[in-house]
């Protein structure tokens, strides 16, 4: 790709948090997945930002565990997510 920085980037805003998937480049041109959490804090007037960062070399291993916590969410919920 030859860039550094952000290459792509999307975002999804439920109720008070807003969560950012942003897909960069380091220097040597190795992409990663940035995923930020943005919360607003009422008291202090400040947004909390929490990030991971998911480097490519692990992102099939990443997938493979993320589904599986999905997959015991979905099995284990009391509630029917309705979205």
């Amino acid at each position: 790709m030859g860039q550094r920085g952000e290459v792509f980037s999307t975002k999804l805003i439920k109720n008070d948090r807003t969560y950012f998937f942003n897909v960069k480049e380091n220097v040597f041109g190795d992409l990663y997945l940035n995923i930020v959490e943005s919360k607003g804090d009422l008291e202090s007037n400040r947004y909390i930002r929490q990030s991971i960062l998911v480097y490519q070399e692990d992102m099939g291993e990443f997938v493979r565990e993320f589904q599986k916590s999905l997959d015991f969410i979905k099995k284990n919920s009391s509630k029917t997510d309705a979205e």
